[in-house]
């Protein structure tokens, strides 16, 4: 993403540290992130010094350590105590101006999306709370970083935003207690479920794959925030810009299921594994469902931010 260099880079900084002053308080906790950097081969694994700010080159700090978050989740307890040294230790910082941010985790086994999981986004609808978890996928191909372009499909008219609170998979299982729950969870991000309304509400049987998986659909990021470092999943502010204008602003209090009843939930079914990825759902404020309904169009901004994760910026093309 050549966005992060050269002036355009700053521009884009100075957007995110604008974005970051409102609503929302950094947290400085273990921000996990991948980039890459010029003077890099590859992707690397790395710590963000603080929401918006730089990034500590973990690899060079262990040239043991993966390269891949789904590699270094793999590995368990030995590379997270890995990064708590890291933590302890004055490392450099490269400036963020220097780095091209990736998603967290990348090629995951499985991306996880939860619909109708907000009462407010419900009620916008004009629909019951759903009694169980409402259950899709998009495919792992459809993610992008935290400040790579959506790119606008031409088989979509329908292009919508959807900002959603990601879990990320730390540990494998199936058939998880609710109790137990957290002990499979590595962290959270912030998630945008891009959605090409057409093909979901009217085109495949109505079935939501297709409009939920174009490539790009998947922006993640900045960073992989450890469960140990946000004080309460289920108490967030979250919300959604386009140009600046705030399209959808609620709490993610107002989940349906939260994220323990969604890991027992989807675990009866399917193994989950390490980089395992949940969207989580989406709060109201949707383009559809607004009269008129208003879609993403070319040149657009979309910004979604989340309490002590971040925010993603993604510009549509």
């Amino acid at each position: 993403m050549e966005l992060m260099l050269g002036s355009s880079g700053r521009r884009l900084l100075t957007t995110v540290l604008q974005a970051q002053r409102w609503p929302f308080q950094p947290s400085r906790n273990m921000r996990l992130v991948q980039f890459q950097a010029p003077h890099l081969a590859g992707p690397h694994l790395g710590l963000e010094s603080g929401n918006g700010g730089g990034v500590i080159d973990l690899n060079a700090f262990e040239p043991t350590l993966p390269k891949t978050m789904v590699e270094f989740l793999e590995q368990g307890e030995a590379t997270l105590s890995v990064v708590r040294r890291a933590l302890a230790t004055q490392l450099p910082v490269l400036p963020r101006s220097e780095v091209t941010f990736l998603a967290p985790v990348t090629r995951p086994d499985k991306v996880v999306c939860v619909g109708m999981n907000y009462a407010d986004h419900c009620r916008e609808q004009n629909v019951p709370v759903p009694k169980e978890p409402i259950i899709f996928s998009k495919f792992a191909s459809a993610i992008v970083g935290p400040y790579d372009n959506i790119i606008l499909p031409p088989e979509s008219q329908e292009v919508d935003w959807e900002v959603e609170l990601a879990v990320v998979i730390g540990k494998r299982g199936k058939y998880i207690k609710a109790t137990d729950a957290m002990a499979h969870v590595a962290g959270f991000t912030v998630a945008h479920d891009v959605s090409a309304r057409d093909w979901q509400m009217g085109r495949n049987g109505k079935q939501w794959l297709l409009g939920k998986t174009f490539d790009t659909f998947c922006p993640l990021g900045p960073a992989l925030v450890t469960k140990d470092s946000v004080a309460d999943p289920h108490n967030l502010k979250i919300c959604c810009r386009v140009n600046g204008e705030v399209m959808q602003s609620s709490n993610t209090n107002q989940m349906v299921f939260k994220t323990e009843e969604l890991i027992t939930w989807v675990s009866q079914f399917v193994t989950l594994y390490p980089g395992d990825i949940i969207l989580t759902g989406t709060p109201p404020g949707v383009g559809v469902f607004r009269k008129p309904p208003v879609f993403l169009k070319k040149g657009d901004e979309v910004q979604c931010e989340i309490e002590e994760l971040g925010v993603i910026i993604n510009k549509v093309v």
